[in-house]
């Protein structure tokens, strides 16, 4: 296993980030209720809707 270690590009970059809110469920639910807010709901459950008709009015069989 160390042997491929040698082998990796030179440009290879280690990412590293500082988290700063470590609440993720918080992150969460904080996106999913502006999603909902915003109206981005709404807009996926139409667009299957009519994604799902027209896959039917399309369909061979």
């Amino acid at each position: 296993m160390s042997h491929l270690i040698w082998h990796l590009p030179e440009n290879l970059t280690i990412l590293a980030q500082n988290v700063t809110d470590p609440n993720l469920t918080g992150q969460m639910q904080k996106a999913f209720t502006h999603f909902v807010q915003s109206g981005q709901a709404w807009a996926l459950l139409i667009g299957l809707a009519i994604g799902y008709m027209i896959r039917n009015l399309t369909s061979f069989g």
